[in-house]
């Protein structure tokens, strides 16, 4: 265990001993434990984690393997003592991804002997094992509940020793872990758990163990299912991350800014009552509604001082680079008009085609207005950011000529319902520049009254 801190090693050495005097007592001579049942779900436990690894060696464990519907099923068949020491023999030919290797593994067996050595104890003292069945038929719906409480148990267990070790390892706070971990637990904890009572149902039942894989192989196909599903989400949001970064290498000034924007387009989104799959896809196009400042010379970009002519046509060709850019990525199609029309204005002025009104798609009209409110709330090199209540003012006040009405109304009862937690960190001044210097049409530009203060625009 070198290399891991000596908090965590107290609370593994702990946990090893719990999980000992725990799963102990199964190997007592007077302890009635049915070691077949036993020795069948661990060999079924192992032979599901060997699957795991041979046809899905990248999928994501969720904190109990490959065997997630077993373990509930031990928990309901057998003792105690020896549903923990199910757990612990599977979880210790499990494989563990990260350094040190030797630490998570023995963590993660005391860890889940623990947990299902209490969910057994649960559904014993409730009387789960008399409504199971065998030779009498199962006692429905009456099996429901000892078989929640002990899922209930299992979770609250798990979720319990994760956050200890988060703290004692990591040092995050318990409070702030308990959060985050229990409310993504519970609902895969007590969807196994079904699988698991069907499982213990049958296998009490006349057809014996055998009929309870019925059970197992579909609930294992969904789990593998669900896997890659969060694979390819995970590489979608990697792909994002990337285009984003090379981004901000590139603008240093913009860091902060495209995250902000993604976040208020939802707000707007959601207070529009937009369904979620456009929700995510808005978030998508507010996050890279700037990529195409890839295709821009750095030099454009960081210019100090105000931009030429020329230099305001090459930038002014950044949402259709941006566009190209997300061409070919798939998951990204429903963005792509956001990013190529979110500097067009509403009276026709903007570009890069000069559409107008409702010409304009609906998403562009979100993201321009969470730019042009990012921008405003944020720092620049030459003013400090503006108060949100002003940066609304300003908002209002364009309104209906480069700004959407309905979608300024929606951001300010977002703002009113949710607040703004925008961080005041540095952009450009590229972010629609109302108030600063407002694009009215291409190769024009003018500044409002109320900033007099001379300022570099490298905005078209």
């Amino acid at each position: 265990m070198t290399g891991t801190p000596a908090a965590a090693r107290v609370c593994i050495l702990a946990a090893v001993v719990c999980a000992a005097c725990c799963a102990l007592p199964a190997l007592r001579p007077e302890a009635a434990v049915p070691w077949r049942t036993a020795a069948l779900l661990a060999a079924l436990c192992l032979a599901c984690e060997a699957v795991g690894r041979r046809f899905d060696p990248g999928s994501v464990r969720t904190g109990a393997g490959s065997f997630l519907p077993l373990l509930p099923a031990a928990a309901f068949l057998l003792p105690p003592p020896a549903a923990a020491l199910v757990a612990a023999v599977a979880s210790l030919a499990g494989r563990v991804d990260r350094p040190p290797f030797a630490a998570r593994r023995t963590w993660r067996a005391a860890q889940l002997a623990l947990a299902c050595w209490a969910a057994s104890w649960t559904h014993t003292l409730l009387g789960g094992p008399a409504t199971l069945g065998g030779a009498a038929t199962p006692d429905f719906p009456y099996a429901l509940l000892p078989a929640g409480a002990a899922a209930l148990t299992f979770s609250l267990v798990l979720t319990a020793l994760d956050c200890i070790i988060l703290a004692a390892a990591e040092g995050q706070p318990v409070r702030r872990s308990w959060r985050t971990l229990l409310p993504r637990s519970l609902g895969p904890h007590l969807v196994h758990a079904l699988a698991g009572l069907m499982m213990a149902v049958l296998w009490r039942s006349s057809y014996g163990p055998l009929s309870a894989l019925f059970v197992l192989l579909p609930m294992y196909i969904s789990c593998w299912v669900f896997a890659q599903y969060h694979r390819e989400d995970t590489a979608h949001r990697a792909t994002i991350r990337a285009l984003v970064q090379a981004v901000d290498i590139k603008d240093t000034y913009t860091r902060g800014h495209s995250e902000r924007v993604g976040r208020a387009s939802v707000l707007i989104a959601r207070e529009l009552g937009m369904d979620p799959g456009r929700l995510e896809a808005l978030r998508f196009a507010g996050i890279l509604h700037d990529v195409g400042k890839l295709g821009v010379p750095t030099r454009v970009l960081r210019k100090d001082g105000p931009l030429t002519p020329d230099e305001r046509r090459v930038m002014e060709l950044h949402p259709e680079y941006g566009h190209e850019i997300v061409r070919s990525i798939g998951f990204l199609d429903q963005a792509r008009a956001a990013i190529l029309h979110h500097h067009e204005r509403l009276d026709g002025t903007g570009y890069p085609y000069g559409l107008s009104g409702a010409a304009i798609p609906e998403s562009a009209r979100i993201v321009a207005v969470a730019d042009a409110f990012d921008a405003m709330t944020s720092t620049r090199s030459y003013r400090r950011a503006r108060p949100v209540p002003a940066a609304l003012a300003e908002l209002r006040r364009c309104a209906g000529s480069q700004f959407d009405p309905r979608m300024v109304r929606a951001l300010v009862r977002a703002l009113d319902r949710h607040g703004w937690s925008g961080a005041d960190t540095a952009v450009t001044a590229d972010e629609t520049g109302v108030g600063v210097g407002v694009p009215t049409a291409r190769g024009q530009h003018r500044r409002p009254t109320r900033d007099r203060r001379p300022a570099p625009d490298r905005s078209p």
